[in-house]
């Protein structure tokens, strides 16, 4: 009958299934046999089709696809169709924003031809009240010239020149309000304003704990070279400077200056960077989209925050002061008597170690050891290195907000820098520069 007929098709078609399961069963084992064995190059072919359906997958997820309806139902052009409406969605918000970029790098453009245009207009209205014109010499025929002043329809009153100037700085600091409303607004940043993606990049060198370690290491080691030579009668200060064996390289100022300022370097190193150079206040509205700003920051070494101290206290106009001049010349006391503060010590330093080593071009690391040594011989070394952590403009335009120096305030370097605050050094602190000094000498 038709129903018998029917369940034998019904029948048929269970077990071509089957022998179709059974026979790509076989064949994925005997591709992966063939490829354990080394006779078949290519992946199995179920291994293919698992990982391109995990990119599939995990490429629906990235583009937020709606593929609830069964896929088999939607036509080629439809599935492409959709793809590109989800890549639309990620791609479109950028290109946007690139658009508003050039637009907003045109009317920095416009503004900048306009303050020029204000300038001019203020130049010439001042040679025009000072008298002097740039004039045509014509020669008539009896030799002599006659000037030809400029139309004095052209010419600007300087009241005139006063409110143009008003007027143009009044709308340029609206303009920029406006710019700068709109770059917090659209992407999120502000003037100056450096975007803590930079700072993500280096999760693996946040850990400070290796640096406090390594330094506690040194200071304990100089701790007790330094007690073990006074002890002995034996501190470098009473032997002459130039009877030191091997220019000074004795044990104590190997560990000084091998051992200590390493360490401390490395901990003053931890989050420093070189702030990038300033921008104009035209382009300070949208700083976080300018190239220079999403670079990496380069590196910068702790010697330079000294120097930095140096300048911004303005070192050399201190230490070559005429009064500081004429003391040292007689052998009178500098400062009338009155305790040098570490502060005016420290200046004096930092210019001796500069004046000693940058004529032979010596590095950074010579001179923050010859710094060292020297804030060692005059029991300065904490209070010098504090003037550097207490100085708020320098850590926060030169230290990443994850530093050591930021989060803590150098507080526990300090505590054990202070451990060789009580012991007398007598170190060499011109050892890179001695030998070029005699040669220098020399010739």
């Amino acid at each position: 009958s038709e129903r018998e007929k029917q369940e034998q098709i019904e029948v048929q078609k269970e077990k071509q299934r089957e022998l179709i399961l059974q026979l790509k069963t076989q064949l994925d084992d005997l591709e992966t046999f063939a490829y354990q064995e080394g006779s078949y190059d290519s992946l199995p072919q179920s291994v293919v089709m698992e990982r391109q359906r995990m990119i599939i997958n995990e490429l629906i997820k990235k583009l937020d696809m709606d593929l609830s309806e069964d896929i088999a139902t939607l036509s080629p052009e439809e599935l492409r169709q959709r793809v590109d409406a989800a890549i639309a969605q990620i791609v479109n918000p950028a290109r946007v924003k690139e658009q508003l970029v050039e637009q907003l790098k045109t009317q920095i453009r416009d503004l900048e031809m306009f303050i020029s245009f204000i300038q001019d207009e203020v130049g010439s209205s001042g040679n025009a009240e000072d008298g002097h014109c740039e004039c045509a010499g014509r020669k008539d025929g009896s030799g002599s010239s006659k000037p030809n002043p400029r139309p004095s329809g052209n010419r600007v009153s300087p009241e005139d020149a006063r409110k143009m100037r008003e007027t143009g700085l009044h709308l340029m600091r609206r303009v920029l309000a406006v710019l700068q409303i709109f770059a917090v607004s659209q992407f999120g940043c502000a003037a100056g304003q450096v975007p803590r993606s930079l700072w993500q990049k280096d999760q693996a060198n946040r850990d400070y704990s290796p640096l406090i370690r390594k330094l506690e290491l040194a200071v304990e080691r100089v701790r007790q070279l330094a007690v073990r030579h006074q002890r002995e009668d034996h501190a470098v200060g009473s032997l002459d400077l130039q009877d030191i064996p091997l220019g000074g390289r004795d044990e104590l100022t190997l560990a000084v200056r091998k051992e200590l300022t390493i360490a401390l370097r490395d901990l003053m190193a931890h989050g420093l960077y070189a702030s990038s150079q300033g921008m104009s206040l035209v382009l300070a509205p949208i700083a976080c989209l300018i190239p220079a700003f999403t670079a990496s920051p380069q590196a910068m070494h702790p010697w330079e925050l000294f120097v930095k101290y140096y300048n911004a206290k303005n070192g050399q106009a201190f230490v070559e002061s005429p009064a500081r001049k004429l003391s040292q010349s007689f052998a009178l006391p500098v400062m009338g008597g009155a305790a040098v503060t570490p502060k005016q010590s420290l200046l004096t330093a930092i210019h001796t170690v500069l004046a000693e080593h940058d004529p032979f071009k010596r590095s950074a690391d010579s001179e923050l050891k010859a710094l060292v040594c020297l804030a060692l011989n005059e029991q300065r070394l904490v209070s010098w290195v504090n003037l550097i952590c207490k100085s708020g403009a320098l850590v926060q335009s030169h230290y990443q907000p994850w530093s050591y120096m930021a989060n803590t305030g150098f507080e526990g370097a300090l505590n054990l820098l202070s451990r060789l605050s009580n012991l007398k050094f007598h170190l060499p602190v011109d050892l890179a520069v001695r030998q070029l000094k005699n040669i220098k000498d020399a010739f």
